[in-house]
């Protein structure tokens, strides 16, 4: 396994690569969600590129751009036994110039839900992805469904660029006990963690309810009933092009929760 330390580097060795490219873009600090992504493109290309970036544009001022967590040796390990061919482990510093042409997120759905708490962070997701996209040229790109307006956005960038890959898209991971797995768990203390379980549980709890009823308000109000979050950002119902619907729309409708269990902020959603 090639560890790739700069663009040049990486643009180089992928030159010499003949044959289906699968890349798996990350911050790292890798878990099962991660590794489904890189077994699926293990499976569908004949080389498979992962890098581990944890992307300094896409932190807001007090976020948690520095205690991110960061466990690169043991990433390599999970890569190297997953059969990745390659790793690209870039510097910010070799990644960014100082006045740099920037990507914007769209004014509209650039910055609702998330783009609404975090204004700017899809900027920033946007143009590393585009710098990512330009340095390996992957056939197939794959980014999990749990970042479902992330995933909508990517999608609408590789038309809106004419880039010519093909975006995967990858079902979330869950706990044993229904928690998504994400590198901010670990943020969680035993007590947080246990209340965190009631996101996924007021997710299910829609989805089974929305055979019946189809009012986004009242199931929306079912939700509130169970959540035990500290915060709580949004509940949001959508289509798969992130319009907002006021009635479940069957095989359309994605049903979002962003909320602080804790000082952890938490994302999670159900495609129904």
């Amino acid at each position: 396994m090639k560890i790739l330390t700069s663009p040049k580097e990486a643009i180089e060795f992928r030159k010499t690569l003949k044959g289906s490219v699968g890349f798996v873009p990350t911050m790292g600090a890798l878990h099962e969600g991660h590794l489904s992504l890189i077994k699926k493109a293990r499976e569908e290309n004949d080389f498979v590129i992962v890098s581990i970036f944890v992307n300094p544009t896409q932190f807001l001022p007090g976020e948690d751009f520095e205690k991110y967590p960061r466990k690169l040796e043991a990433d390599f390990e999970i890569c190297k036994r997953a059969g990745v061919d390659a790793v690209f482990t870039p510097t910010a510093k070799n990644m960014y110039s100082e006045d740099e042409i920037l990507i914007k997120a769209p004014k509209v759905k650039g910055y609702i839900l998330e783009g609404f708490f975090r204004p700017g962070h899809f900027d920033g997701v946007l143009q590393v992805v585009n710098k990512l996209f330009n340095i390996i040229r992957p056939t197939r790109a794959y980014f999990g469904k749990k970042d479902a307006q992330q995933l909508y956005l990517i999608k609408q960038m590789t038309k809106n660029f004419f880039f010519d890959i093909k975006i995967i898209e990858g079902e979330t991971i869950r706990e044993k006990d229904g928690l998504a797995l994400s590198s901010r768990n670990i943020y969680l203390s035993k007590d947080e963690r246990k209340r965190a379980l009631s996101i996924s549980k007021a997710l299910k709890l829609a989805a089974k309810l929305s055979t019946k009823i189809k009012d986004t308000k009242k199931l929306k109000e079912e939700m509130e009933k169970i959540l035990d979050v500290d915060k709580l950002d949004y509940i949001a119902f959508v289509d798969r092009d992130f319009n907002y619907i006021d009635k479940v729309i069957p095989n359309n409708t994605i049903i979002l929760i962003a909320g602080y269990v804790g000082n952890t902020r938490l994302i999670d959603n159900i495609w129904i």
